[in-house]
């Protein structure tokens, strides 16, 4: 581990320098290598997806996202609790996630129909990876290219919203480590106007386990809280700032709730 990312607020649940212990890195490094073969092989096997109806892959895809569950709770001891499922509206919708880890960005995909994400536009160039987004009708935008791309964005958003798609988003553009200063950008808030559907903030707490930028998956429960939906037709600036205290309210309940068990634990290495 880096220095950097000893000191990041996500290091540890008490905020202090986290305890590595050899059986929690041998536990990590066979995640990992489980991991990535996994995904190797679902790579070259959903291939004649490509060649079939979006739906064949999107069931696919949802059966790769458990196996990655599957992993994680079998090999680092890392389970999900899922809590206001029943907040989730039918039909077209955003979708605003916190986002810490890789986790969210497949886990998501099994609490919704038919997801849609918006991804930077780069990640669409992956072999495979990105020929799959294309065939799951992803909406990939260039950041560079700001205003454009932000009506770019709605065009497409608008289109998938139509077919009662669900829009996936992370506000923040890219993952920040738990308990670290918000930074929205404001794309979220022309898409919620624009859109003329509910927006379903999603707070979350997965970076304490599979922290961004390091190897070691931590045990522990990944607690995915559904907040209530935020109807459409508010102000923009309005519902932008109620999906933001959604979001970090709930994230930083549940960073607490996770500190205040971990210290009820008796002190040792986490393994």
């Amino acid at each position: 581990m880096s220095r950097g990312e000893a000191a990041e607020p996500n290091a540890a649940f008490d905020g202090g320098a986290p305890t590595i212990s050899a059986m929690l890195v041998l536990r990590s490094l066979a995640f990992n290598l489980a991991y990535y073969l996994n995904l190797l092989l679902w790579l070259v096997g959903l291939l004649p997806t490509l060649v079939l109806p979006r739906r064949v892959l999107v069931a696919a895809v949802r059966v790769w996202a458990r196996s990655n569950l599957a992993l994680l709770r079998l090999i680092c001891g890392i389970d999900v609790e899922v809590r206001g499922a029943s907040n989730i509206p039918q039909g077209g919708l955003i979708v605003a996630a916190k986002h810490q880890s890789v986790w969210e960005t497949f886990a998501l995909s099994l609490f919704f129909e038919d997801p849609c994400y918006i991804m930077k536009r780069e990640l669409m160039w992956i072999p495979f990876f990105g020929w799959y987004c294309a065939k799951g009708r992803m909406i990939a935008i260039n950041r560079g290219a700001r205003s454009a791309a932000l009506r770019g964005m709605i065009a497409s958003a608008r289109a998938e919203l139509a077919a009662e798609r669900q829009i996936l988003i992370f506000p923040e553009g890219t993952r920040r480590p738990p308990g670290a200063p918000p930074a929205y950008k404001f794309g979220v808030s022309f898409l919620y106007e624009q859109g003329g559907v509910p927006c379903l903030p999603i707070a979350l707490n997965s970076g304490l386990f599979w922290p961004r930028r390091q190897m070691i998956r931590r045990p522990g429960t990944i607690v995915l809280d559904i907040r209530p939906p935020i109807p459409p037709g508010l102000p923009r600036a309005t519902a932008f700032a109620r999906m933001q205290e959604e979001i970090e309210a709930g994230s930083q309940a549940l960073l607490a709730e996770s500190r205040a068990r971990q210290r009820a634990r008796p002190t040792k290495a986490l393994a």
